[in-house]
């Protein structure tokens, strides 16, 4: 089978061409496109007689789908799948795998960088010290003895619970279904609206679906204390950002960590959520470390391997 990696996954080419020696090695080819592209004739044309795609989060559209003749497989070097065309791998038949879990601890730890930076005043402290300042008016917040409501307890979720935890927080959580292990982990499963008003920070961990598209607005920062904090690692369309900007400089709620946002980086200059009041911006990093790299190219890899085996893994319903 031909089997085409249209995108550099984040490790060095070395890793990258270990990894599919053992596909070479059985007799199928491999490619292997070290630039990314959005252009879709060249994502088109990149597929080209490929059996197997391989991509990350760069966008892969129905049309490019239907382009693809022989697709059979798409692997996914990403957990979220909201950026593939679905409708058109579904139509013809084509297993979709990701690769769930390779940033549990990545993105939870985040959010918690997140929060001690909004908390603390981590940007303006230094700047301050950079400037000539003191730590006037540079009281922050902490963690311990605080409420915080976990939206979406996967695994992602759980963990990002578990760190909060550690520093001493009580746990709140939301999800359409109440699972074992994120009661082991301390959390208390209460309504969407009880979690909003009793939480001091509220840490979104939801996948972007129908159900969840801007899930997050007006309604429910209004229901959020007016000293508490708003995280979102998990997709930027769960939420309204204008909703969010508005809360901010309204005071409804007092700060923001955000890395997600309803457009890949970079990000227009008149984007609501760069002029918002105190909150932290990252540009989607959240799931990316040296460690979640590597994790995501070798789950990938073993997803087609095991595809090729007949017995595919992390495949996603479609």
């Amino acid at each position: 089978m031909k089997i085409s990696l249209l995108e550099p996954l984040g490790v060095p080419e070395n890793v990258i061409r270990d990894l599919a020696a053992p596909l070479t090695k059985a007799g199928h080819e491999f490619v292997y496109y070290d630039t990314k592209t959005t252009d879709k004739k060249e994502l088109a044309e990149r597929s080209k007689d490929s059996d197997i795609v391989m991509i990350a989060n760069n966008p892969y559209p129905d049309e490019v789908v239907e382009a693809a003749e022989k697709l059979k497989m798409l692997a996914v070097a990403f957990t979220g799948i909201d950026h593939v065309g679905l409708t058109a791998c579904k139509k013809k038949g084509v297993t979709v795998c990701n690769c769930a879990g390779y940033s549990n601890e990545t993105v939870a730890e985040l959010a918690v960088g997140l929060a001690i930076g909004v908390l603390r005043h981590i940007r303006k402290a230094d700047e301050a010290a950079r400037t000539g300042g003191t730590s006037a008016g540079l009281t922050g917040r902490e963690i311990c003895g605080r409420t915080v409501g976990i939206v979406g307890t996967g695994r992602i979720g759980i963990r990002t619970a578990q760190l909060f935890g550690a520093f001493g927080a009580k746990l709140l959580g939301f999800a359409r279904h109440e699972s074992q292990e994120a009661k082991a982990a301390g959390i208390r499963f209460v309504g969407l609206e009880e979690l909003l008003r009793s939480s001091d920070i509220v840490s979104l961990h939801l996948p972007l679906t129908d159900e969840t598209r801007k899930m997050f607005g007006a309604e429910q920062f209004a229901q959020m204390k007016p000293g508490a904090i708003f995280l979102n690692c998990a997709r930027g369309a769960i939420v309204d950002n204008q909703a969010l900007a508005e809360a901010l400089n309204s005071g409804k709620i007092a700060g923001a960590g955000v890395d997600v946002f309803d457009m890949e980086p970079p990000i227009p200059e008149d984007y609501p959520l760069l002029h918002a009041k105190n909150i932290l911006l990252t540009p989607h990093v959240a799931f990316a470390s040296e460690e979640s790299m590597l994790r995501r190219a070798e789950i990938e890899f073993d997803n087609v391997a095991a595809y090729l085996a007949g017995t595919p893994k992390n495949v996603c319903k479609i």
